[in-house]
């Protein structure tokens, strides 16, 4: 290998952020901005479409949640022990990693596939939209094996030095994307008359394609490889270990999607308006968060290498260092995007009713942020330290104690709406994130590694 990829590879406390953070941020930009012109198209073609997608993609967070027990444990796993110079383990880890989740991702691809209507019952979507979201959730629930393929595969480049990739894979993908989506919307293959059916193809052709510039940029960085012979004898106690690590993050995660459900279910009850509102709302919200989200994962990444080598006291502060650059841009944001939302969400062609619902959403909103960076910057980084089962505990108390009874008492019995459902997460995102962040502060994490340094 060159020493211009080996320079890349090194990840250190002199690693700026934004070398990590910086791809990271336009990747997930450009996968927002794609999920807005998803929804900008969808509005056009179809109002009950944006709604029926919407309900359907809450469910795919399920499936990702669970793909994510050994993504999130590779992002750790493999940080730590590069940053203790344990690279003779490598192809291991990446091979148990990439092969237990496909594996995994085929069988809960089937089974989303085929349970659909018990997750379209629990959500309570309407009889309009049901039909819609079922289509979608059988094209794209059957095919996110290729989800669980790539979340494992993007965290190996990136705790490997290379967050580009994953940036110049999303361009690519989201421009193909779009593609197949005008293609069923309104361009030559409108004939077919697909709608949802035509947008979800789109989105399975562009995970396939995903999956296959992945693993052609691995080998070719010359990173490491994956096969079945470098998980044999089976591993068994690494894979244990990456369960151990997995499952918490998942559990929190899972907890997390699950809350929303409930909120979600909330929603519905309060009419068709107030679903088309959440949905646009939410994709708007997606700038807000990006840029607090793409700096906790690039300290989640270094904070790993840091643990690794036995630097935790240079991991401490750099977290706190992140923390200050993220919130007041978050805040910013947030705050950005209540003033502009008149104006955002005509772009959206909604009624009215819909935009004043979705001003005092985008307002609420300010706060839902205040309190998630503080949540994505410190959980990230106690789970990249190997403490992993405080975030769940403390999640668990919050989101259903907190975040659900309140979102409840305001959005439904005080009649505030959809709005009040977001005063009640921010309330939960607030409380977990000053919580999180004491525990961070008190050094609770020291000597909780996943690496044994003296091997």
């Amino acid at each position: 290998m060159n020493e211009k990829v080996q320079m890349k590879k090194q990840i250190n406390e002199y690693t700026p952020l934004l070398v990590i953070a910086g791809p990271i941020f336009i990747e997930m930009l450009l996968n927002i901005t794609v999920n807005n012109i998803d929804t900008l198209m969808l509005n056009y073609y179809d109002k009950m479409a944006v709604g029926a997608v919407g309900n359907a993609n809450q469910i795919m967070f399920m499936l990702n949640i669970m793909f994510n027990v050994i993504a999130t444990a590779t992002g750790v796993v493999v940080a730590q022990y590069l940053g203790a110079g344990q690279k003779d383990k490598m192809n291991m880890i990446y091979s148990l990693a990439v092969l237990f989740n496909a594996v995994l991702g085929v069988i809960l691809s089937v089974g989303i596939a085929l349970g659909n209507p018990l997750f379209l019952n629990l959500l309570k979507v309407s009889p309009e939209m049901r039909p819609l979201a079922s289509t979608y959730i059988i094209i794209v629930g059957g095919g996110s094996f290729l989800m669980a393929i790539y979340n494992v595969m993007i965290q190996i480049l990136r705790c490997n030095g290379f967050p580009k990739v994953g940036m110049y894979i999303s361009l690519a993908i989201n421009v193909i994307n779009i593609g197949g989506n005008y293609l069923f919307l309104f361009g030559p293959l409108k004939y077919l008359n697909l709608g949802v059916a035509g947008v979800a193809i789109s989105t399975v052709v562009a995970r396939t394609i995903a999956v296959i510039a992945a693993f052609a940029f691995f080998y070719r960085a010359k990173i490491g490889a994956v096969a079945l012979k470098y998980i044999w004898p089976f591993p068994i106690e690494l894979l244990g270990k990456m369960v151990k690590i997995g499952l918490p993050s998942a559990g929190e995660n899972l907890s997390y999607t699950l809350y929303q459900m409930v909120l979600l279910s909330f929603v519905n009850g309060m009419g068709n308006d107030a679903v088309v509102a959440r949905v646009d709302c939410n994709t708007l919200i997606s700038f807000s968060m990006v840029f607090s989200n793409s700096a906790a994962m690039a300290t989640q990444i270094i904070t790993g290498h840091l643990v690794g080598a036995g630097k935790e006291e240079e991991a401490y502060k750099r977290v706190f260092k992140t923390l200050a650059t993220s919130m007041p841009i978050t805040l910013a944001l947030a705050t950005i995007n209540w003033l502009i939302s008149p104006y955002t969400l005509q772009l959206y062609d909604v009624s009215e009713e819909i935009i004043a619902l979705g001003r005092m959403i985008m307002f609420a909103d300010i706060f839902v942020e205040i309190g998630r960076c503080l949540n994505m910057t410190f959980v990230s980084s106690l789970k990249a330290a190997g403490a992993y089962l405080f975030p769940l505990i403390i999640g668990l108390v919050t989101m259903w104690g907190i975040g659900c009874s309140c979102g409840y008492l305001f959005g439904v019995v005080a009649g505030i709406g959809v709005a009040g459902v977001y005063l009640g997460t921010a309330m939960d995102e607030c409380i977990r994130g000053l919580i999180v962040m004491y525990y961070w502060g008190k050094r609770k994490w020291y000597g909780k590694a996943v690496v044994d340094r003296t091997k």
